[in-house]
Formats: structure tokens, sequence, C-alpha cells
């Protein structure tokens, strides 16, 4: 048997805002679409399942997050995970310019927990909370390519 991660599916409260915000960071869209019927139903498990979607990849064309905003039922706010709480955690990028990236994220409001670390001159990286509350981290790293 082989195995494959296919994409991250994240539940959003916009999908258009979230798609703004991972377009400018770099990402791009694959496909959209509505997605309801017994087979959304049968493979998500939810009666009723109707949702807008979007499957989103990063420039190298290996990370894929798939964004679904729920028309029915209705989304379920619940509050957002702590870095040290169990379950779904954040999203890693790993960038070449940090503080280009967090630019990008403060034109949508979204800004670092606690600024940006430097691990041991190796890596910048930084967590902020995104587009409905997506816990994200950011990781430049310091070192050059071999040559």
């Amino acid at each position: 048997m082989s195995i494959k991660l296919e994409n991250v599916g994240i539940a959003v409260r916009d999908i258009e805002a979230t798609i703004d915000f991972f377009t400018e960071l770099g990402l791009t869209v694959l496909g959209r679409d509505t997605v309801s019927g017994e087979w959304a139903d049968t493979a998500v498990g939810l009666d009723g399942n109707h949702a807008k979607i979007a499957v989103l990849q990063t420039p190298d064309g290996l990370g894929r997050i798939e964004l679904f905003e729920y028309i029915h039922p209705d989304a379920v706010e619940t509050t957002p995970t702590l870095p040290n709480e169990i379950g779904m955690h954040r999203i890693a990028f790993s960038v070449d310019d940090i503080d280009a990236a967090l630019a990008i994220a403060a034109r949508h409001g979204y800004f670092p927990l606690r600024g940006v670390a430097d691990y041991e001159g190796i890596y910048k990286l930084t967590y902020l909370r995104g587009p409905s509350d997506i816990l994200l981290m950011f990781a430049q790293s310091l070192s050059t390519p071999e040559s």
C-alpha cells in the first residue's frame, strides 16, 4: 500500500477573504466548487452537507490546503486552539522573507502572537492567527545554501 498526503482541510468563516489572504502569500487556487448531495453527506458524515470549497497549492507544488465554508449545516464557532492543546495545531510555511510574509499578513489584519523568534541563528519563526483564527507558522531559514 502506498500513501500520500493529499491536503489539509480547514473550515473557514469567509472563503473569499481566506482565499485572498493565501493567494497573496503565493498559493494558487487549483479549483473551486460547491458540494452537496448524498455522496458529500456520506464522505463527511453530515446530513444535508452543503459547502463552498477551494483547493490551494503552494508554489513548489507539494503542499495543498482545502478550504470549506459551510452553507448547511451552520458552521459551529469554537475557541481557537492554543499552541499547547491536543489536536489540529497549525499550518507551517517556509518563507524566504519572513518580513514580507508578515507585511502581507498585516495588510489582512493578522499579526504575530508575540514577535519573531531567532532559533539559534538557524531560523527566524513566528506564530500568528490568520483567517478564521487559523494558527499559522512562518519560518525563514537563516542558513545559506551550500554551493
